[in-house]
């Protein structure tokens, strides 16, 4: 069994995979050693794989794992990845998106993809030709929220809504649409100039916002809540060879 773990900004996920069929996922603060011995027992683990965004307590984390196992890949930019890239600071990119990428390559790799990944920040990859051509990064919707709030002396701190209108008839109505609306519109926009250029891609988004995009955006996407789970898992399994 392949254990793969995501450690993003605000949360930690985890999946347990055999071979390519993801057979638990689960979310999680932290995982001590408690919680691996948990899930060596249930589920045998032999190879692991952990990307992280977050550097408190990774040596922690790392050492807990190895304990149960000495296959134990830490997500670099050196790591082998079973996909061609051309980034000019690959040495700074977010491992996330790399497996965002490896996901969405496994799973359309016919066809040239925009891969989104709406979480804390939200980020855009353009995969050509089964090539991973470069992205953006952009605020995801709650940072948006907490930067109007914090920058300014009077504007509350909200949240998203489903129901917001299109311009807002309220200070609240209005934050609500600006950050929602915006960010949306944003999503569309890049579809629809990229759509032209590659006729054969498709949109695929993932991450904590992805299914309140899906519902607002008019460009037709497909909504993958373990995009970087798969992708994670993809990356272990390519790197079998190596270990």
């Amino acid at each position: 069994m392949n254990l793969v773990i995501d450690r993003g900004n605000t949360q930690l996920k985890y999946g347990i995979f055999d071979q390519c069929q993801l057979i638990h996922s689960d979310l999680s603060d932290f995982l001590d050693k408690k919680n691996i011995k948990h899930l060596n027992d249930r589920f045998h683990i032999q190879r692991i794989i952990i990307s992280s965004v977050v550097k408190e307590r990774h040596d922690e984390l790392l050492a807990n794992l190895s304990a149960i196992t000495p296959t134990v890949i830490d997500l670099q930019y050196n790591t082998p990845l079973p996909f061609d890239w051309q980034y000019n600071t690959k040495e700074t990119i977010g491992k996330d998106r790399l497996a965002a990428v490896a996901g969405a390559i496994s799973l359309y790799p016919n066809n040239d993809l925009l891969v989104i990944d709406a979480g804390t920040a939200i980020t855009y990859e353009l995969v050509k030709d089964g090539i991973y051509m470069g992205g953006n990064i952009s605020p995801g919707l709650s940072m948006r929220f907490k930067a109007l709030n914090h920058f300014t002396s009077r504007l509350p701190l909200l949240s998203k809504e489903d129901n917001t209108p299109l311009i807002g008839s309220s200070t609240a109505e209005a934050i609500t649409a600006g950050v929602q609306n915006g960010l949306t519109f944003e999503i569309d926009g890049l579809i629809e100039e990229l759509s032209p250029q590659y006729e054969s891609l498709k949109t695929i988004i993932t991450g904590g916002d992805a299914e309140f995009f899906a519902r607002k955006l008019k460009n037709p996407i497909f909504v993958h809540p373990n995009l970087v789970l798969i992708g994670l898992n993809r990356i272990l399994e390519y790197n079998a060879q190596y270990i």
